[in-house]
């Protein structure tokens, strides 16, 4: 019998990783005989080049790149085990950890270092990207991702513009010849779990400005700087791209990945189910066991465990719920998509408990957790 043990991390207390290591450890302690097959998981956010690289066999490379305020840091991305897959969480170059809440400057923030991590996985040979897009620090459209690729902008006198967002606003043209010519080869999952459009109430400067530092002044210049933007790239490629769902995604960055890459956009749990190739592994599965730090309706949001929940049930393996917390007033939400529940927080283990020794508390509920299986 066959266990597959994908968990998203315990955010605060255990990585993925050692999640999946816990709940394994307390699966066989009850059924010793079984097979665990550790596929630990994230969801497109924070750790998910680290899960895929380890899945995967794969490597980190480092390099020099410009941080959101043009400053040099070191930031890393993945290639995957297949050596033809690259793994770039855009915070590693552009993400809002990068800059104090002082520094926060949505003017000047770019996302140039971002472009800088795509050009040297270029250079190496990848041409399948996955491409996590939280955390920014940014609001200009991708625009520095795409000068970091060769693309050029010009005013209606024909001057270069550079660095400073609000000259935008006068931007007439957007020169791709010298563009990355490689990308046209490439494919590109962009891990994505908003659905805003770029511009208007529902866009990136309305609400996700407000955290990168962007004040009502801010808003104004912006918001007229990306519709400049959008109106220029439907001139250019035919095509209305900041309308679509996910094209305000971080700060702007999903319109210029629509509109200039061969790019998809994806739940990121579907990313990464999708890049260790999770469909072939629950062939030869028994039963499922995902969670993650706390369960509630948010759960259904598209996290992890629902992702993974959904593919099991289709494919008929039951599939169970063990998270640290599971909230009690939305159980009933969570019934349909889960075979089995169960809590690590429960009448024989503390919040306290959990929180201080959360892979102990994790083996022991996986251990109820076993004994409550009709296997």
């Amino acid at each position: 019998m066959n266990f597959i043990i994908s968990p998203d991390s315990f955010k605060g207390t255990l990585s993925a990783q050692e999640a999946a290591r816990a709940m394994a450890e307390g699966i066989t302690s009850v059924y010793p005989e079984v097979t665990c097959t550790l596929l630990p998981v994230a969801d497109g956010g924070e750790g998910t080049l680290e899960v895929l690289v380890d899945l995967t066999e794969g490597r980190f490379i480092q390099i020099p790149v410009n941080d959101p305020l043009g400053r040099k840091i070191n930031a890393r991305y993945g290639i995957l085990g297949d050596q033809q897959t690259a793994v770039i969480e855009m915070a590693e170059a552009s993400g809002i950890m990068h800059v104090t809440k002082e520094e926060r400057d949505p003017f000047r923030a770019s996302t140039f270092g971002t472009g800088e991590l795509i050009r040297h996985a270029l250079d190496q040979e990848c041409r399948q990207f996955v491409i996590a897009i939280g955390g920014s620090a940014t609001n200009d459209g991708g625009i520095g991702m795409l000068r970091a690729l060769g693309a050029s902008f010009y005013d209606e006198e024909g001057n270069e513009l550079g660095d400073h967002l609000p000259d935008y606003a006068g931007l007439a043209n957007i020169d791709l010849t010298r563009f990355d010519s490689r990308l046209a080869s490439c494919d590109f999952s962009i891990a994505c779990d908003v659905d805003n459009p770029l511009l208007g109430e529902r866009g990136a400067t309305a609400i996700f400005g407000p955290q990168k530092g962007v004040t009502p002044e801010h808003a104004e210049v912006l918001e007229a700087v990306l519709a400049r933007f959008a109106q220029v790239v439907q001139e250019v490629t035919g095509e209305a791209h900041h309308e679509k769902a996910g094209a305000g995604a971080a700060g702007g960055l999903g319109t210029a990945l629509l509109a200039f890459f061969p790019a998809h956009l994806e739940r990121g749990i579907d990313s990464v189910l999708n890049a260790i190739d999770f469909n072939r592994h629950l062939k030869s599965a028994d039963v499922v066991v995902t969670g993650e730090g706390k369960s509630d309706s948010q759960t259904l949001s598209g996290k992890a465990p629902l992702g993974i929940s959904e593919r099991a049930r289709a494919e008929g393996v039951p599939v169970a719920l063990l998270s640290g917390t599971i909230d009690e007033d939305e159980r009933a939400v969570l019934i349909p998509h889960f075979t089995y529940m169960e809590s690590v927080v429960s009448e024989g283990c503390s919040l306290d408990t959990a929180l201080t020794e959360p892979y102990k508390a994790l083996v022991l509920a996986a251990e109820r957790l076993g004994r409550k299986l009709k296997l």
